[in-house]
């Protein structure tokens, strides 16, 4: 028995950001011989069992890149970011009026004012012409009413109730100097990842928060050796888990630095790559 780890967006997901038939089987196949298919996204709990119901799945899932684990309709394992971290976070954040919102136990959080900060970046000029091109862009720049976010007035109304824990930052960085000035700062923090799924934003969380730790305390819970781990990713937050799997495999469309970080490059999410992978390396395995 084997775990397999599925990125969605990028990866299981193809660029009309559905699940092909052809990935759909292969995944069935492989959970009727015995293997145990999970979810590790970036994406929340809710917007992956959303995916997964639409097309009859029933898997664990890691959702905001591990640090919020889910199996057997119960919640394993939550990675959160101290009060102390948050607050700095928080504070590089507002200094520069980016969009973003925070993944918590009590759901997904943005400011009231997301739809503007956008506006304000997008109608700045710094935003380079091939971000609009870029398969991400949409999905980043959606409103997060769209996604069923909550919204606040003053960040402080979350990070200063003891009743939230704050498992994640997402923060769309549209302006790349504005970008790279705001991770140089988040990088003094301790104790924190920074990764990144797309060219144009940072997910922010504790150090042990990352793909590679969801990987590793699923295989636990299921008791399967990590050297029986499979990982399937596109992006940078996907390397943590690619790192840590028995066989690590990337997409064909996965960045240069992903398919560094692993042992086979599958075909793309167009072709089917889930799906050739799972059949050429798991289900003919001897």
């Amino acid at each position: 028995m084997k775990l397999i780890a599925l990125d969605l967006d990028g990866t299981t997901l193809n660029s009309k950001k559905e699940i092909s038939e052809e990935t759909l089987q292969a995944i069935k196949k492989a959970q009727q011989q015995g293997h145990i298919v999970m979810a590790l996204s970036g994406r929340s709990e809710k917007s992956i069992n959303g995916q997964l119901t639409k097309y009859g799945l029933n898997c664990p899932v890691g959702a905001s890149n591990g640090t919020a684990l889910y199996a057997d309709g119960k919640l394993l394992e939550l990675t959160s970011l101290s009060l102390s971290q948050t607050k700095k976070i928080a504070l590089e954040i507002e200094k520069e009026s980016v969009p973003f919102n925070m993944a918590t136990n009590k759901g997904h959080f943005a400011p009231r004012n997301w739809d503007q900060r956008l506006q304000d970046v997008l109608s700045s000029g710094r935003v380079p012409d091939e971000y609009y091109e870029n398969q991400y862009f949409k999905m980043f720049t959606t409103s997060p009413l769209v996604h069923g976010h909550s919204l606040f007035d003053q960040i402080e109304e979350i990070i200063d109730n003891s009743e939230y824990m704050i498992q994640k930052f997402l923060i769309v960085g549209l302006d790349p100097e504005q970008k790279t000035r705001l991770q140089t700062k988040l990088e003094a923090v301790e104790e924190i990842t920074i990764a990144s799924s797309s060219p144009f934003n940072l997910e922010v969380t504790h150090i042990n928060g990352h793909k590679g730790t969801g990987l590793k305390i699923m295989a636990d819970y299921f008791n399967i050796p990590i050297e029986d781990t499979v990982a399937i990713g596109d992006e940078r937050n996907d390397i943590p888990m690619l790192k840590a799997a028995g066989l690590s495999i990337a997409m064909g469309n996965a960045e240069e630095e992903v398919k560094q970080h692993s042992d086979i490059v599958t075909l793309s999410n167009d072709e089917h790559g889930v799906a050739y992978a799972i059949e050429k390396y798991i289900l003919t395995e001897k």
